[in-house]
């Protein structure tokens, strides 16, 4: 479907330490409720000891991301390490470095298949994290269970929620399409046009809005684009014409593709033509909201799969601002979206692992590391509305509850706070039953 490009190997070492019982460690402190909002926080919080780079043997960790025309989500693991980074230069976790090994890929089954076997017989990696492709949960599920791995990611592929051996941060394009689905019903809005991008998978994320539409007797119309975009005017008038003067039109693309799209309806005039906007959780970043200006504040609403961070003021979220500004903002790995969902993503990733390898006593290895992520229970991510859970259940959603965040000036602002995601949707209603509604995480917005 898409052309090969070159692979992209990125390697970073941190340290990872012992002790759950450390919380002066990056996995627990910074989401500790001891700690009030009004803490002084410094990259140097990210680790047990302040200013001392980690030495000595290396744990390697791995990841495999989607990055082609059109659609990126590099920003997910180049945030994962700079975290990584971070926790090295401060002395890290009981000495252990951690390689961080970057696979890019191209929607291409072969090379998936490849990227992960890299890993796995080259790279030995003791662990996955931050996984987040189009197709790769499908490709490579099956792998990673034999092999005994239980990734921790941010899914997109129905394999990624509906399988034992992957976890998510977030909740992918399905629930989180859901949530702006949801949240449009729910201000009165006639008939929904549900538009996304033309990758594999169209079908199952269009299933669970399709599913809320219904159960609301509300009409719903399904498109798709080819992205990049290139005829935005012509997208743009589709959507408006389709939904009508009482209409929502949702959008599920990355920040660029939406960008273009809500740019041409303004610079169209059409804005105003439909009851509402909305858009899954990619949205949801200052760059697009910058991008936008003051036309956009309060008529476009984004579902945001974790805590908003320009109103959130707790020392989870001053930590991944200040690890963003000094090791995510420059260099050939930079997060070029900035403060967003995306880079919320990678930090609360590599927090999980970091927190998961901190529980590990004595050797490390794959066996030790993959039984600590999935025993990772109830942890207060800091960036999320309940507690992270990975578990023993047949499915995983184990973020199933979100916020609503709007334009304002340039900055994104909460329009509605967490609200469970519709178990409407099957797939929400079955992972319920196994797993139960998960505690809320209390220092998630202070």
């Amino acid at each position: 479907m898409y052309g090969l490009v070159s692979k992209t190997r990125v390697v970073v070492a941190v340290i990872a330490a012992m002790g759950l019982a450390t919380l002066a460690g990056c996995g627990s402190s910074p989401s500790s409720s001891s700690k009030s909002s009004s803490t002084a926080v410094k990259t140097s919080d990210c680790g047990t000891k302040p200013g001392v780079k980690a030495t000595g043997t290396p744990i390697a960790l791995g990841t495999i991301v989607t990055d082609q025309s059109g659609t990126s989500f590099t920003d997910i693991p180049y945030m994962a390490q700079a975290y990584f980074t971070c926790v090295n230069d401060n002395g890290g976790i009981n000495g252990h470095p951690i390689k961080y090994y970057i696979e890019t890929e191209q929607t291409n089954p072969a090379q998936i298949a490849a990227d992960a076997k890299q890993l796995v017989q080259t790279d030995h990696v003791l662990g996955v994290v931050g996984n987040t492709s189009i197709i790769e949960c499908s490709v490579d599920s099956s792998y990673w269970a034999s092999l005994g791995y239980y990734v921790i990611a941010s899914g997109i592929a129905p394999e990624c929620y509906g399988t034992p051996n992957y976890a998510d941060v977030n909740m992918g394009p399905r629930y989180s399409s859901d949530g702006a689905v949801q949240y449009a019903i729910a201000k009165g809005v006639n008939k929904i046009v549900f538009d996304q991008s033309n990758v594999p998978g169209t079908g199952y994320i269009a299933a669970g809005p399709a599913a809320l539409a219904a159960n609301a007797h509300v009409q719903i119309v399904q498109l798709t684009e080819d992205v990049p975009i290139s005829d935005a005017d012509s997208v743009a008038i589709k959507e408006v014409d389709d939904a009508g003067p009482d209409g929502a039109v949702i959008l599920n693309f990355t920040p660029p593709d939406a960008l273009v799209i809500l740019q041409a309806a303004q610079h169209l005039g059409i804005v105003d033509h439909v009851k509402m906007w909305g858009c899954s959780t990619p949205c949801n970043t200052d760059f697009l909201s910058q991008s936008l200006g003051a036309t956009w504040n309060s008529k476009l609403f984004v579902n945001a799969e974790l805590t908003p961070p320009d109103s959130t003021n707790s020392p989870t979220m001053k930590l991944y601002k200040a690890i963003l500004a000094q090791y995510g903002s420059s260099g050939p790995d930079k997060v070029s979206g900035g403060i967003g969902s995306f880079s919320q993503m990678g930090f609360t990733e590599a927090e999980i692992a970091v927190h998961a390898l901190e529980g590990i006593k004595g050797a490390y290895t794959v066996k030790s590391v993959n039984a600590a992520f999935k025993g990772v229970k109830d942890f207060d991510t800091g960036m999320l509305c309940q507690k992270w859970t990975f578990g023993s259940y047949p499915t995983h959603i184990a973020n199933n509850e979100d916020y609503t965040v709007t334009p304002d000036n340039g900055k994104m602002v909460t329009a509605q706070g967490c609200t469970d995601i519709s178990a409407v949707d099957p797939q929400i209603a079955g992972y319920r039953h196994d797993a139960g509604v998960a505690p809320l995480d209390p220092t998630s917005n202070l």
